[in-house]
């Protein structure tokens, strides 16, 4: 199995080495404002702006969520836009623990780059390991990376619906909104019938780094979580991809439900439970 992360040290070493990664600024936060700003303000040398509304999802809709899964065709031009070569290593980060560049490094897979990872714990970490940084625009030469769909196991509303009745099946969003105490974005508030309640912000350290693999096992352990598969959402398929990173770091192997609560709040014909 792939690394999922890489440290600031590692990373340093490999762009000083004989096949330096691509960097992928993935910043973004629900609600805005656009990640690009600080980018331009600040960002690892050589990395390139991913627009996370724009690039890594399909135009939003109440029948498919908030963050659809992007066409592969339409994923593959953005790719090469970011010049992503065939067989080059990418490195995606942002500023949020992973929240946002786990959409990247998710996707990516789900398209069939093998060789991406998250920087572990993002700008912060590499600033602090004595990383430089660069402020504006990166021009890049287009890419020739030739993508597919499918390399990672994904499941639609009724498949989430049997994974909450047969299996486990995590829910990513903070605990608050499990419980349907508040729903700032979607139409109803609570959880899918049978799902676990298990906050993505539990699989970061309070450095925002990853949590030691030990750690994140014992944790997803006492949540249930078989050694296999396991389904996992979150509000619109964003920090969903967060939990697939910690339990593909724990050898899990994680499917992912894309349409996720903004999906399924959305279908009145769909139940909703709320509470612990």
């Amino acid at each position: 199995m792939p690394d999922v992360i890489v440290s600031a040290a590692d990373l340093a070493r490999a762009l000083d080495g004989p096949r330096p990664p691509r960097l992928l600024d993935v910043r973004w936060q629900l609600g805005g404002p656009p990640g690009v700003d600080a980018y331009r303000a600040g960002h690892l040398p050589g990395a390139v702006y991913v627009d996370l509304d724009a690039e890594l999802a399909a135009a939003p809709s109440a029948a498919d969520g908030r963050h659809p899964l992007p066409d592969v065709a339409d994923l593959q031009a953005a790719a090469r836009r970011w010049g992503l070569r065939a067989g080059e290593p990418v490195v995606v980060y942002d500023d949020s623990g992973a929240m946002s560049a786990s959409r990247a490094w998710w996707l990516l897979r789900w398209a069939g780059v093998e060789d991406v990872r998250l920087l572990d714990g993002g700008l912060a970490a590499w600033t602090a390991a004595g990383g430089s940084v660069e402020t504006g625009d990166v021009a890049v030469e287009p890419g020739d990376v030739e993508l597919s769909a499918g390399h990672l196991p994904t499941v639609d509303a009724d498949g989430a619906a049997r994974w909450a009745d047969e299996g486990v099946l995590l829910d990513a969003r903070a605990a608050e909104r499990y419980r349907g105490e508040v729903e700032p974005v979607d139409p109803r508030a609570g959880h899918i019938p049978g799902s676990v309640s298990a906050p993505t912000t539990e699989n970061l350290g309070d450095d925002g780094r990853f949590r030691p693999v030990d750690d994140l096992t014992a944790r997803f352990a006492a949540l249930g979580v078989p050694e296999g598969d396991v389904a996992v959402y979150c509000g619109s398929g964003v920090t969903a991809a967060h939990q697939a990173a910690a339990l593909m770091m724990t050898g899990r192997t994680p499917v992912l439900y894309p349409g996720s609560w903004s999906q399924w709040s959305n279908d009145p014909e769909r139940p909703v439970a709320t509470g612990e």
